[in-house]
């Protein structure tokens, strides 16, 4: 039996720090980790797959007999400002960051990963749950918590790896694109939206990792391209691998005969034949995109039937902080979104306005990724929060905010007021917490949106929420 090797995590209460450490666990490898704060949903994820964490960050923290050291990719994760990144890189020890992990775990699967601007944890969290429902026992990495499946990594015993892949730089020492390392057989591109405007100045700078991706695909693979993304579109001249196009309403795969409620259906359509009929729970128009796109590879691949489709998705509850509903305890409902840029955030109002058009939609916003944190993304807020009666902003964090050229709070408000949305400016969780149900009337609907903790704010405000709006 060969010996178990020790990895200690830097950074671990990341999503996909979290995730690799647990795929470690599962291989029967020991785990420790650090980080400066632990938050649910990440810090309960933690402690039920018996990953021991320690907080602050210290140069003891790393056990002496560690075999392997994995650093985030967090901005504060550096030498010049963390006294455990120096230590690690001082160890003598091989420090690994966390997609060369997942590069070595995945080695002798039949990798599929998802890839895109948004949508990339729902497809993979959707491709995972079908497979796993049908019996085929896949491995899996999703960069959220996922409702189902019940863990967001896993090491099945089936030839199936279905990873989301992300176009990132995968460490503070190399800024090649995590996505990279993951070496797909198939993949899933859902859009190409200019993102991370902090690491990728301009938009032919941010295609340029997703173009060296898709040329590296085996000659074999499946390559799904969402066709209603404009930029994928205008990139399909330059792409010289066979590809099977999907949208909402266009495309080889596509929707028909669109029933919109607490249950969606549709009909599954390839190119003038409908295959299956479908339905869903998850919420807005963007949501039935991603299953067609899931589909699309499921049936293309032959991995399952129609009718095994059909029964992954119809079961399939969707991830925490994408457009989860945070309470059955209060007659105000209130959904969680990922605001991470601007194309998720609209779509999610969107959603909201679709399932809930006769209540007031109220959003409580932290810009908290460098995008929404960056100079050059402010005319973003012109638009984004298009259909909201109200915007809560909370203020932008302050990490690697001298990596780039920062907003402050003062001048997205001013920007969001221009538009002629309504906005209320809150520090502190606490204040703005009574501001927001103080705000709120019976006939509204909330909308969390963010990629951060918010200081606390949401767990505080839900359970404030059903004490004045009990349902």
């Amino acid at each position: 039996m060969m010996k178990s090797m020790k990895y200690h995590f830097i950074g671990v209460s990341g999503a996909g720090m979290s995730a690799v450490a647990k795929l470690l666990v599962d291989k029967g490898e020991t785990v420790t980790g650090s980080d400066e704060g632990f938050y649910p949903p990440i810090s309960d994820y933690l402690v039920e797959h018996k990953i021991p964490c320690t907080t602050p960050f210290s140069p003891n923290n790393i056990p002496d007999d560690v075999d392997y050291i994995v650093i985030g990719k967090h901005a504060k994760l550096i030498p010049e400002e963390n006294e455990e990144v120096k230590a690690a890189l001082e160890s003598g020890k091989p420090v690994l960051s966390f997609p060369q992990v997942l590069e070595h775990l995945s080695e002798h699967k039949e990798n599929t990963v998802v890839v895109g601007s948004f949508g990339k944890s729902t497809c993979t969290s959707l491709l995972s749950w079908c497979l796993e429902q049908a019996g085929k026992d896949p491995s899996y990495f999703i960069g959220a918590i996922p409702l189902t499946p019940t863990t967001n990594a896993r090491l099945g015993n089936g030839n199936d790896f279905i990873m989301e892949g992300d176009e990132y730089p995968s460490s503070n020492w190399d800024t090649t694109s995590k996505f990279m390392f993951l070496h797909p057989r198939h993949l899933l591109v859902t859009a190409l939206a200019h993102d991370h405007v902090n690491v990728f100045p301009t938009h032919e700078d941010y295609l340029f990792p997703f173009m060296k991706l898709i040329q590296g695909l085996p000659q074999e693979g499946k390559l799904i391209l969402c066709t209603d993304d404009m930029t994928v579109h205008s990139k399909l001249g330059e792409i010289t691998h066979d590809s099977i196009s999907y949208g909402l309403e266009q495309g080889t795969y596509h929707a028909a005969n669109i029933t919109f409620g607490r249950e969606s259906t549709f009909d599954l359509v390839k190119n003038d034949e409908v295959i299956v009929r479908l339905s869903t729970t998850l919420l807005g128009k963007h949501n039935i995109q991603n299953i067609i796109g899931v589909a699309a590879l499921l049936l293309e691949t032959q991995k399952l039937t129609p009718e095994e489709l059909a029964k992954g998705i119809q079961t399939f509850k969707g991830i925490v902080r994408r457009l989860d509903k945070k309470s059955e305890k209060t007659s105000i409902p209130v959904y969680e979104g990922f605001g991470s840029s601007v194309d998720k955030a609209r779509s999610a109002i969107e959603a909201m306005e679709l399932h809930f058009p006769s209540r007031r939609l109220v959003v409580v916003f932290e810009p908290h990724t460098f995008s929404w944190r960056n100079r050059a993304a402010l005319h973003w807020y012109d638009t984004v929060f298009k259909g909201a009666e109200h915007v809560f902003m909370y203020k932008p964090p302050e990490h690697g905010s001298g990596t780039h050229e920062q907003l402050n709070l003062e001048e997205i408000v001013e920007r969001v007021r221009a538009s002629g949305i309504e906005v209320t400016p809150f520090e502190h969780a606490a204040t703005g917490l009574i501001d927001l149900v103080n705000y709120t009337q019976d006939n509204d609907v909330i909308l969390i949106l963010s990629s951060g903790g918010m200081g606390g704010f949401i767990p505080e405000t839900i359970s404030a929420l059903e004490e004045k709006f009990p349902a």
